[in-house]
């Protein structure tokens, strides 16, 4: 019987079988380098090669293969992000068969106008052009038998509407999830898309690109607080062959170097803080690196901020202040029982030798109401009231504003194991408002966001309510021997 003459797709498969492994290998097989619209190129950039070697290193070792390899680039503008998540789906969606890939942007706009039809582009040029049906919402296997799970998605992001990312599942197979200006797409995105990372047997691709706009949020902490799960790059783009070298050298000029205008659109690295946010990132940073001796702090009144839980979601957090010094004293979850609380507040302002305690009038006035029946003279602070400066909109915005904001400058130090608390202070935003007053954004408005209710950080600045002086040993004293209440007693009856 006469041995079939080999076609094109056998040589293809050939290619499939060497470089299932290799992005880089594939990405220079597939494509036609020095031609038509790569005239200009021999190959992949060269960190467009480094992540390609990433992902071949992971996939080459069969201990890693299926444990999820979490990619970030952050970046200056102009290096070829979209290009590179061409020849990555292309790869992909070539050397494994039932391949899903979902792919997203920072908008619907940029999905459908840059980053669906910049990867289209690289499917169209491939050597596998004709195994690929390419179109505006989908790039999808021409055999009919499999195109409903050999696919490529770009879906639109939602806070509203995540089912897209919690149904991202292919197990035995490959899941690759790409997401392109990765600095706004929403936390919960993001959240809702780890559930694709745990399916058993099965490689899974995760990465984000972006310009690094923002100082918050899911993407910073790639970087930062999830560090540890995700292989990092920030490229500056003057180092990149194509970019415009004078217009990237005339921002320098024009706002030097460490501008956070230059640090986003040229060098890659995150601002030193957003255009809205609160605090500054460095500062909050450096306030966990600082340890401080007992006579840097000692001689200031002990203060206790005590920000209640407002919704059964969230805690009741208390928190100690003596000068630039701080502590975590305790989480409670949400107890309706106010005479409870006030007891717990009473042992720890006795143990802690308290000069203060203020406590937010939102949801705290049955707790100081019940503490002064004990003899305490707690402060109701509301958040909501008139500011002292005239600059913030309210107290709340003045305590986050003028009082952390200023200590943390001053030298104030944090836990730098205080998870929760790093989150609260680099978290919330402030409201554009046109009289020009500093508005923070509501914890509602950071719930909307797909952040927590900043509990801890709100304790923190209660401790910034009112200047405080220490008390003498005298009043002390008389303080410390007020009888706590009996807990059965209704202050309200």
């Amino acid at each position: 019987m006469a041995k079939a003459e080999r076609t094109p797709d056998d040589d293809i498969l050939d290619a499939v079988g060497r470089y299932q492994y290799d992005p880089d290998g594939w990405a220079r097989f597939a494509f036609d380098w020095g031609q038509g619209d790569l005239k200009d190129y021999d190959g992949p950039r060269e960190w467009q090669s480094d992540i390609n070697g990433v992902i071949r290193d992971h996939l080459s070792d069969p201990t890693k293969r299926y444990q999820p390899l979490q990619i970030a680039v952050a970046s200056g503008h102009g290096i070829g992000k979209s290009a590179e998540m061409g020849m990555i789906s292309n790869w992909a969606m070539s050397c494994f068969d039932d391949c899903k890939i979902v792919t997203t942007a920072n908008t619907d706009g940029q999905l459908r106008t840059k980053t669906a039809p910049e990867i289209g582009k690289w499917f169209r040029m491939s050597i596998t052009s004709h195994w690929f049906d390419v179109q505006s919402t989908s790039i999808k296997s021409r055999d009919k038998k499999h195109a409903n799970d050999w696919r490529q998605d770009f879906i639109p992001w939602s806070e509203h509407n995540t089912e897209a990312f919690a149904g991202l599942h292919n197990k035995d197979k490959i899941i690759v999830l790409l997401f392109d200006e990765a600095s706004k797409i929403h936390d919960k995105v993001w959240e809702v898309a780890e559930g694709a990372l745990t399916d058993e047997n099965t490689i899974i691709i995760w990465i984000v690109f972006g310009n690094p706009t923002r100082n918050s949020g899911r993407f910073r902490e790639c970087f930062r607080r999830f560090r540890h799960r995700w292989v990092k790059r920030q490229i500056d783009s003057r180092t990149v062959p194509g970019t415009n070298k004078a217009y990237l050298q005339k921002l320098v000029d024009d706002n030097g170097e460490d501008s956070d205008k230059v640090k986003i659109r040229v060098r890659g690295q995150f601002p030193s803080t957003s255009a809205r946010q609160m605090l500054n990132g460095e500062d909050i940073e450096a306030a966990r690196t600082r340890h401080l001796r007992p006579e840097q702090y000692n001689f200031a009144p002990v203060i206790l901020g005590v920000d209640p839980a407002w919704t059964g979601d969230d805690n009741l957090e208390i928190y100690l202040r003596q000068g630039l010094y701080s502590k975590h004293l305790l989480t409670i979850p949400k107890n309706d029982n106010d005479v409870h609380v006030a007891n717990i507040i009473a042992r720890l302002e006795d143990e802690h030798q308290a000069d203060a305690v203020f406590v937010d009038g939102g949801y705290g006035t049955g707790i100081v109401s019940a503490g002064r029946t004990m003899g305490r003279s707690w402060q109701l602070v509301w958040f909501g009231g008139g500011s002292s400066d005239p600059g913030f909109l309210n107290k709340r915005a003045q305590m986050w504003g003028q009082g952390i904001k200023d200590w943390l400058k001053e030298g104030g130090a944090i836990d730098p194991k205080d998870e929760d608390l790093y989150q609260d202070l680099i978290g919330p935003e402030t409201v554009p408002r046109i009289d020009g007053k500093i508005q923070m954004e509501s914890k509602e408005d950071m719930k909307e966001r797909g952040l927590p209710s900043p509990n801890k950080g709100d304790a923190l600045a209660l401790t910034f309510a009112q200047p405080v002086v220490k008390k003498d040993r005298s009043q002390r004293a008389a303080a410390v021997g007020a009888p706590l209440m009996d807990e059965d007693y209704n202050p309200f009856g």
